[in-house]
């Protein structure tokens, strides 16, 4: 395989060599072709499910998971962590099992799933914070509860979110650490001393920092700025363009800079459905016509996102101004870094995982035209 393409971070017109699965050769070349734009493919270490399929659901079965793990690379999505959100131990440990035997089934699905990432159920009980994680489940800090998941998983687990003041984190903290398990503060309604500690323990990383909060805040000190201003966490944000303002996109970015922030969708099952009220674990939720997904009855409470990460880097370039290719590490180096896996990259001997695509910055838009995957093409044709 050829692919003629500009280089996304040079805007380079580079030609793209596959062999056996892998990139062996990048050379530049002239070209007075309109090109489209070629880069790494994309990594997003929270993904709740698509298309009316949550991986958290205790019905979850593995042809539902791999249709929903296949519906990201249209959106140039080559990498991800399908993520469980709080539920019954029964129903967690059926969506874990569940991906360990889709990744075991076919060779791309396990190439794609780098991880996986349980956000809860160790978080705070309070509205707000909470966000639409159900009440009945939230629960302590469980090591053992966390092993069985583990295990289920086939050693899968990568990611943990939770709340620092959730009883006996920092020791449980610790343990995942040690286990390879990187861990991120969200859903927390934490004090100073108690974020303190966590990161003492091993966080390394803020979940969409700035939601899963109380509506008002003192305004200072609370958890939000607790956490911007800590060094030692990254943050994650969905740049979505609904679920945090412009400006308050600009302050993170500012104050965190580009090797700082890790960008996620945080899509929802919902993501990919038509607009309407949806049920879900008895309760609804609403696609509204703009794409945002919430709680049904309102339009102010989110329920994760309705778009992927290619529109929250198109996103994060309008809000912030950074580069492209900033935006784009932040949705592949970053988070890999945090979470500590590899994912794809633009180089001679890497996995052939790119994607071709066009960047409509007067209305910040990408179109995503094809992505490779392990050197096929699993979207799209030249």
């Amino acid at each position: 395989m050829r692919v003629q393409a500009r280089e996304f971070r040079s805007q380079q017109p580079v030609e793209i060599v596959v062999e056996d699965g892998k990139i062996a050769a990048i050379n530049e070349i002239e070209s007075a072709e309109t090109l489209p734009i070629v880069a790494p493919g994309l990594f997003d270490l929270q993904i709740n499910g698509y298309g009316g399929t949550w991986f958290s659901d205790e019905k979850l079965t593995v042809e539902k998971c791999l249709e929903a793990l296949r519906a990201h690379y249209q959106y140039g999505i080559t990498h991800l962590f399908p993520t469980l959100i709080t539920n019954s131990y029964e129903a967690l440990e059926n969506g874990f099992a569940i991906i360990r035997q889709a990744c075991e089934k076919e060779a791309w699905a396990n190439r794609m799933v780098l991880g996986c990432h349980l956000e809860g159920p160790y978080i705070a009980t309070e509205d707000g914070p909470r966000g639409a994680h159900p009440l009945d489940q939230v629960r302590a800090c469980d090591w053992d509860e966390v092993q069985r998941l583990q295990a289920a998983s086939g050693n899968r687990i990568r990611l943990l979110t939770l709340a620092p003041e959730s009883p006996g984190a920092p020791e449980f903290i610790t343990n995942c650490v040690n286990n390879g398990i990187a861990i991120s503060i969200g859903h927390t309604a934490a004090n100073t001393e108690q974020i303190g500690a966590a990161v003492a323990a091993g966080a390394t990383l803020s979940t969409h920092l700035g939601n899963g909060a109380h509506g008002t805040l003192r305004r200072h000190p609370n958890y939000i700025w607790d956490q911007l201003g800590e060094p030692k966490l990254t943050a994650s944000i969905i740049s979505d363009g609904h679920h945090l303002p412009a400006s308050v996109v600009r302050s993170f970015y500012f104050a965190k800079g580009k090797d700082g922030i890790v960008l996620t969708c945080d899509a929802s099952g919902l993501a990919g459905c038509e607009p309407g009220v949806h049920d879900y674990h008895g309760a609804k939720f609403e696609v509204l016509e703009s794409g945002k997904v919430v709680i049904a009855g309102q339009s102010q409470f989110l329920a994760g996102s309705g778009v992927q990460t290619d529109v929250c880097i198109a996103t994060m370039v309008e809000m912030t101004g950074c580069s492209l290719a900033d935006a784009w590490d932040m949705a592949t180096i970053n988070p890999a870094r945090i979470s500590h896996v590899e994912c794809a990259k633009l180089a001679v001997g890497k996995p052939a995982d790119f994607v071709l695509f066009e960047h409509d910055s007067a209305n910040a838009k990408l179109h995503v035209l094809q992505t490779i995957a392990d050197g096929e093409v699993v979207f799209g044709s030249f």
